[in-house]
């Protein structure tokens, strides 16, 4: 089993999650609390996040809740030092909140702009600078970055999200190359829609609120299935995570035909 592998790459099964409330952050927790994982969960909504801690530690699960907002890094870091204290270390690092906004270019007030930005991207940052020292300690490690497909889909009316997520997936790759050599593992999610409450906070016009509704709502992928997929692939090192698999041929066609897949999608835009 995949989680087999990462036991065995990580005898000490000590992870750090953002985003853990719910979706894919609790999907994560789950599986890994279910392996034996001894887990750091962060999210922003101190209500879920106790909910969370209380059903996985009526598992058995040993798991130490902290809630905080990714773009405040003074708090992510302190968490993240924490749990490392207490487990006297840290093995893997996923970073997984983020949220959403659609909407064309001027249609996307600055504000939303600096909002996502300062989630989706900075909160990655700051995840990986709290981690970074903790792993590159044991000369081994993983980092987990949430983008998502729309990264290379980059979709008309979505220029803020796909930006934020591209960027995830530059940083990333960056950080494999400087990591590498300190044994730490990059890896970088895509996943297309699947069902989780990331329109609860969703910012932009209501017709591409409906639209990205329409995905989710059409979506045949769920969380925990996307949480398995991710685990297998990062267990097996993979740097590109690109969920569901049938999602790859996407992927591919973007690397291959760059301008045919763009044309192809406002195409697809236009028509509903």
């Amino acid at each position: 089993m995949s989680i087999d592998r990462l036991n065995a790459r990580f005898p000490h099964r000590r992870a750090f999650i953002t985003g853990a409330g719910s979706g894919l952050g609790l999907e994560l927790a789950r599986a890994l609390s279910a392996a034996g994982w001894r887990l750091g969960l962060f999210d922003c909504n101190a209500e879920r996040l106790a909910r969370v801690d209380a059903e996985l530690s009526a598992a058995d699960a040993q798991v130490l809740a902290y809630p905080g907002d990714v773009t405040q890094p003074e708090e992510l870091t302190v968490a993240v030092n924490s749990f490392a204290a207490t487990h006297d270390g840290l093995d893997a690092m996923f970073n997984n909140a983020g949220v959403a906004a659609g909407g064309t270019l001027m249609e996307m007030a600055l504000e939303d702009w600096r909002w996502i930005i300062d989630i989706n991207l900075m909160g990655v940052v700051h995840g990986c600078r709290a981690a970074i020292p903790h792993l590159q300690r044991n000369g081994t490690g993983l980092i987990v970055n949430v983008a998502s497909a729309a990264a290379f889909v980059s979709a008309p009316a979505m220029g803020c999200y796909n930006a934020s997520k591209a960027a995830v997936v530059s940083l990333s790759e960056t950080l494999a190359s400087e990591l590498r050599a300190g044994g730490t593992q990059v890896s970088v999610a895509m996943p297309t829609f699947f069902k989780t409450n990331l329109l609860e906070s969703f910012r932009g016009p209501r017709y591409a609120r409906d639209r990205a509704q329409r995905l989710f709502d059409e979506a045949r992928y769920d969380a925990a299935t996307a949480a398995r997929d991710l685990l297998a692939h990062a267990a097996r090192g993979a740097m590109y995570i690109v969920l569901p698999p049938a999602a790859r041929r996407f992927w591919r066609l973007k690397r291959w035909m760059p301008e045919g897949f763009t044309r192809r999608i406002a195409d697809r835009w236009r028509s509903g």
